[in-house]
């Protein structure tokens, strides 16, 4: 070690306690004492702040911090503060100060006390605080979060765009920018917008080698399959990210309700209930965390066990920093998502509103996290790959954790359609997506295809032998293999690279793995690790159906009278053997368990013997009992002969809302009577020939009915209809 090293080994030590430095930290420690502008792209949990704060606590003059986030710059000047005797030695200066702690803070920095001032961006666009910053010495400047500057970042703040202009103002000083993620074209956006072509790039590996990554087909069974997966890992904390505000709390209801100690955790709780719902999972006194994103951005936990993903998220950004948090200690970490197309849509839709440019960049983004859940290779490999990283996906460290390599999927040779993919993304000059490449292989027109003609060339329609989703699994994989590349400067364009070009020159084995389909016939399976388990016994099912049937012939009803599908399906998946435990069959009520359940009951429990089988206890899943008062309020009024339009707009529900709730009831057994109304829309004969219909069709779908009466009646006069019904003849 010469002078200089032996110097800030004992600067580590002396404030932080530490005898050696992790990772990069001594080179860029070393760079930005040098006085160069720095760029340090870091995982989270590498030691990141560190960075920044040792050469500000050693250098003259003080440091400016530039962070998003309040809650995190408070965490951070604590911090600080707790390793020297003088508490100037880091402030905060935002909104939040009153004029007292303003001229405090100003006094400590031109005093020389303050080491590191904490700012938000918008602060530092204030002309006082500029004209203040330009009196005082300042040793550097260091921007966090800097993925925030990049409108292709998952987290972009248009505010932050402006920073290189007040930096200017400053005098020349060096710039620090530090991210925890970024993909190229992100780091390339830093680099650009800061001015700072020249900085010493450090970035450190993105392998999270202790984390095993899965992905599983959303079910109308996830909370059966989530309960399962948390009892496994009894006593062990664990993050469940949702989308939406009321996901966090019915999930966190049902963990509760199923003996799962569980808070919720969002931006829509106050300030009070959310600082203890963090401290009661930080101190241990809950297992289970279920969350918005706004959840563990100043969490750091290091033994998180688990991260779920009940929703996919809308960039792999955001996966890879939310799943960051299980394991920062080096243990175990289980990073499961759950995926299903719908999802998709769903976020395609919210980002209809928006402008087009953002639009664009959303949907690319997106699109990513498309190709991670449905590739079939290595799922770290994928994921290093799009932050820049090479990965040996025999070799490197962590290979076999996830579900990909785990079970492998069938593979099959495609040297020659690769050659064939490269030739088009060669031949189309280079400006096609994704989307366009496929569509010219198999021969599919659209308005981009049009404009450049493509569709008049000889090769347009060559993979017709393959459909969509092979030529876009073929393509993901060729891209990772990097045969092609996706440009930065006009993110999304395919290009062929010199490898690709040397390929079709002289092409050598490419096996490919077949995508996951995903399908909606997936919906009534639970797949764990890859395996399909969980689904209805279908041995079971044909004794049950039969049974029905029976049951129905002797009623004289039709069989969806006593029970519908979806609940004979339950049956067979839960194995329920007293009438109590019936109640908690999907679809099944008190009352249709009391009056139909005892043969079925009796059946399962013979079944259940003579086949040995182990019955999931904790697949019986409580359900929360969230519209009970709902339930009841409908029942009481429908009986005081109530307009059910009153009722509705009382509850505040639709009439599409409202009609499903009834449905449920009946379907579980209770009696309403809503004759009253139905008089008013309909006269008997049209009652009477819906009435016939029902008894004799094969099925209570209202689509059929539909087709049946074709236009006679709207689809709210056959489902309240079907409502009397039921309630009538089955109840």
């Amino acid at each position: 070690m010469n002078s200089n090293e032996i110097e800030i080994h004992k600067e580590l030590k002396k404030y932080f306690g530490f005898s050696q430095f992790k990772g990069l930290q001594e080179q860029v420690i070393t760079s930005i004492l040098d006085e160069k502008n720095t760029f340090v792209i870091m995982p989270t949990g590498g030691g990141k702040s560190l960075c920044y704060q040792l050469p500000a606590l050693i250098q003259e003059g003080t440091a400016i911090v530039v962070s998003p986030l309040i809650a995190l710059m408070k965490n951070q000047v604590d911090a600080i503060r707790s390793l020297s005797s003088e508490n100037g030695i880091a402030h905060v200066l935002n909104s939040s100060l009153t004029k007292t702690e303003i001229a405090q803070v100003k006094k400590d920095i031109t005093s020389g006390l303050t080491k590191l001032l904490y700012v938000a961006p918008e602060s530092l666009t204030k002309e006082e605080y500029v004209a203040f910053l330009q009196s005082v010495p300042i040793s550097f400047v260091a921007i966090d979060e800097a993925h925030c500057i990049s409108e292709w970042g998952h987290d972009f703040r248009p505010e932050y765009r402006n920073l290189r202009n007040i930096i200017k103002q400053l005098g020349k000083v060096p710039i620090i920018g530090l991210t925890a993620t970024a993909t190229p074209k992100v780091q390339e956006d830093i680099l650009k917008n800061l001015d700072m072509a020249d900085a010493n790039t450090f970035k450190a590996s993105f392998n999270r080698p202790n984390l095993y990554y899965e992905v599983r087909t959303k079910t109308k069974n996830i909370e059966s399959d989530i309960i399962r997966f948390i009892k496994q890992h009894k006593g062990k904390s664990g993050i469940i990210y949702c989308l939406s505000r009321k996901k966090v709390e019915s999930i966190a209801e049902v963990l509760q309700v199923n003996g799962i100690s569980a808070v919720p955790y969002h931006a829509g709780l106050d300030a009070k209930t959310r600082a203890k719902h963090q401290d009661m999972f930080l101190m241990e006194d809950v297992d289970v965390v279920v969350a918005t994103i706004a959840f563990g951005m100043g969490i750091d936990k290091p033994d998180v066990r688990f991260v779920i993903h009940h929703d996919i998220p809308k960039s792999l950004e955001s996966y890879y920093q939310e799943t960051g948090r299980a394991g920062r200690d080096g243990g175990e970490g289980h990073c499961l998502a759950y995926y299903s197309y719908k999802d998709v849509e769903k976020l395609e839709k919210f980002m209809s509103g928006k402008p087009v440019a953002e639009q664009e960049i959303g949907f690319a983004l997106l699109q990513e996290v498309v190709a991670y859940a449905e590739t079939s290779m290595s799922r770290r490999k994928f994921l290093l790959h799009y932050f820049g990283e090479e990965f040996d996906s025999e070799t490197g460290e962590g290979a076999d954790m996830d579900d990909n390599v785990r079970n492998p999927k069938h593979k099959v040779e495609a040297k020659e359609q690769v050659v064939k993919l490269l030739e088009i993304v060669r031949d189309t000059k280079h400006i096609y997506k994704s989307k366009e490449i496929v569509f010219t292989l198999i021969g599919r027109i659209n308005a981009v295809i049009k404009a450049h003609k493509t569709d008049a060339q000889p090769y347009f329609g060559s993979g017709s032998d393959h459909d969509e989703k092979y030529w876009m699994a073929l393509l993901r994989q060729v891209l990772v293999s990097g045969y092609l590349s996706k440009d930065i400067e006009t993110y999304g364009v395919i290009k062929i690279t010199k490898a690709g070009l040397d390929f079709i020159k002289k092409p050598v084995s490419f096996m490919m793995s077949e995508d996951h389909e995903y399908t909606e016939a997936d919906d009534e399976t639970i797949v764990t690790g890859g395996k399909s388990s969980g689904t209805a016994d279908e041995v079971l099912t044909g004794m049950l159906r039969e049974l029905r049937k029976k049951v129905a012939k002797k009623l004289g009803v039709p069989p969806f009278v006593v029970f519908q599908d979806p609940s004979i399906e339950d049956m067979a998946l839960k194995y329920p053997i007293t009438i109590q435990e019936l109640y908690n069959i999907h679809g099944v009520g008190e009352g249709k368990a009391k009056k139909y359940g005892s043969e079925f009951v009796a059946l399962i429990s013979r079944y259940v013997e003579d086949n040995d089988i182990i019955r999931p206890d904790d697949l019986v899943v409580k359900s929360t009992g969230v519209n009970s008062a709902n339930k009841l309020y409908i029942i009481q009024n429908i009986d005081r002969k109530l307009p059910l339009s009153d009722i509705a707009s009382a509850k505040g529900l639709s009439m599409d809302a409202l009609i499903k709730e009834m449905e449920q009831i009946v379907y579980s057994g209770t009696k309403l009577n809503i004759k009253y109304w139905l008089d008013d829309i309909l006269d008997d004969d049209q009652q009477e020939e819906i009435h016939d219909y029902f008894m004799e069709s094969e099925s209570d779908k209202i689509e059929d009915a539909l087709k049946e009466f074709d236009g006679d009646y709207d689809i709210d006069e056959l489902r309240l209809m079907r409502i009397k019904f039921i309630s009538e003849v089955a109840n």
